[in-house]
């Protein structure tokens, strides 16, 4: 069975998996123009509202910064799906209450395959944002997920810089068919802001050829003018990177900007 996959933007994903809508890190919203100001205006249009997202079955949040666990998005959500359950880090959890959604709903998974419903499977991993961190339980404060669909897995890596935990996480978690990852890179201006980057084109380029994945999908560039990568200097450079491997016909994996079915 072939799974649709909807890029939400930002980090957001809608799968349609045999167990239901499976959504990651969806932002439905302007809060963040709303609290930071005009600068953070969106890029791109909010492409369903919260309260029409009404066939939501699980959602997996990576980490409790406000474009991944949206306090506008989130609720709303929750009251339009409410059987929906909601997959996050111990101290988002916590988060999760304080929007209004009962514990009954949350889960704080271990690292380790859960089951979401017949033929799908979540596997929690780390996520360097920008390190690996615990919180005072032991458990991770950033996920990334590894999900699988009736065999055929996709690592959604949240917010992430390359760590070698992250590698070795998601190495034993082999095959991967398609990696979404973050490319709006860590900088010294970027960071002078207060903007937490993730990893460069060139470093997600590398971390797709160390985990064996067939395609990738560039995430995190298209929001907000402050932190954005354009698609042009993404293509340009993995056309120039990869040029050689390309014309030989063997590219170390497929690039697209919008999720093939899966």
């Amino acid at each position: 069975m072939a799974i649709a996959i909807q890029w939400l933007g930002q980090s957001g994903l809608r799968l349609e998996t045999a167990a239901g809508a499976l959504y990651v890190d969806p932002y439905l919203s302007d809060s963040v123009e709303n609290i930071h100001g005009p600068e953070y205006r969106r890029m791109r249009p909010i492409p369903l509202r919260p309260e029409e997202v009404d066939d939501a079955a699980v959602v997996l949040i990576t980490h409790e910064h406000l474009d991944h666990c949206d306090s506008e998005t989130l609720p709303a959500l929750a009251s339009a799906s409410p059987e929906c359950r909601f997959l996050a880090p111990y101290e988002v959890g916590k988060t999760l209450s304080g929007f209004g959604i009962g514990p009954e709903r949350i889960i704080n998974p271990r690292e380790d395959w859960i089951s979401l419903g017949p033929g799908v499977e979540v596997h929690p991993v780390p996520a360097a944002h920008p390190l690996v961190e615990r919180d005072g339980h032991g458990c991770l404060r950033y996920h990334g997920y590894v999900i699988d669909c009736g065999g055929r897995r996709l690592f959604h890596a949240g917010d992430t810089s390359p760590h070698e935990h992250v590698i070795e996480a998601v190495q034993a978690l082999a095959p991967i068919h398609m990696a979404v990852l973050p490319v709006n890179e860590f900088n010294f201006f970027r960071s002078r802001a207060g903007i937490v980057g993730n990893m460069s084109v060139r470093e997600a380029f590398a971390l797709c050829e160390e985990i064996g994945a067939e395609t990738l999908v560039p995430i995190h560039w298209d929001m907000f003018e402050p932190n954005c990568v354009y698609p042009e200097e993404i293509e340009l450079v993995y056309a120039n990177q990869y040029r050689s491997r390309i014309e030989a016909g063997e590219p170390p994996f497929a690039l697209v900007f919008e999720p093939p079915e899966f």
